[in-house]
């Protein structure tokens, strides 16, 4: 689906027309540029690949810097590929956030944030196991027994367990488009969005 990079800039909220108190996230969306237009012929399917923030030359590599300069853009931090854009897109041209309309629906890819190693409790929602008293002391937020007796007599993959959480890629689907305020590229969607703030995000209508 046609979409856009954007950055997310944090949360506030919004009144609707009747009043009620919406919670959104404010995202800085595009513009981007088109770096690269694949074909069926030439590459198998089609898309456009999207150059999102400007970096400099130094910090570019070579073959990099030489795909930018066929597209005839300025070396792009953040690329990402599309498909299904509606019309002709020549190398070199800026999409801006004028792609989305009000009440339109979106799906929004990001980085969640990471957690680092987190037990079970706050990793799988566990409730614990055991209780305070008859001389238990430090095992309320263990995750009790994690295999069987001597048959099978091994721990099956995909067991719940403590481990690291979060920083990961996760997919929102149908986010309602509540505002598109185009002098500023920025995007209003209802409800939260995974992400830190400042983080890289993909918009898909």
């Amino acid at each position: 689906m046609p979409g856009l990079l954007g950055k997310k800039i944090g949360m506030t909220s919004v009144f609707s027309a009747d009043g009620k108190n919406v919670p959104c996230t404010v995202i800085e969306v595009g513009p981007c540029v088109v770096t690269q237009i694949k074909t069926a012929e030439k590459d198998g399917y089609e898309a456009v690949q999207l150059g999102f923030t400007e970096k400099k030359d130094k910090h570019t590599t070579a073959p990099m810097a030489g795909h930018f300069k066929k597209a005839g853009v300025a070396p792009q931090r953040h690329l990402a590929e599309f498909k299904g854009f509606d019309g002709e897109y020549k190398l070199g041209d800026t999409i801006t956030v004028d792609l989305f309309n009000e009440n339109d629906f979106v799906d929004i890819q990001g980085t969640s944030k990471g957690k680092g190693f987190q037990g079970v409790v706050k990793r799988h929602g566990f409730g614990g196991v055991g209780q305070s008293t008859h001389g238990q002391h430090n095992r309320l937020r263990a995750p009790g027994s994690v295999g069987a007796c001597s048959y099978p007599a091994k721990v099956f993959k995909g067991m719940r367990m403590a481990g690291q959480m979060g920083n990961e890629k996760v997919t929102i689907q149908n986010l309602q488009v509540l505002k598109v305020i185009a002098d500023h590229n920025l995007l209003l969607i209802k409800g939260s969005i995974p992400g830190s703030k400042g983080s890289i995000v993909l918009i898909e209508k």
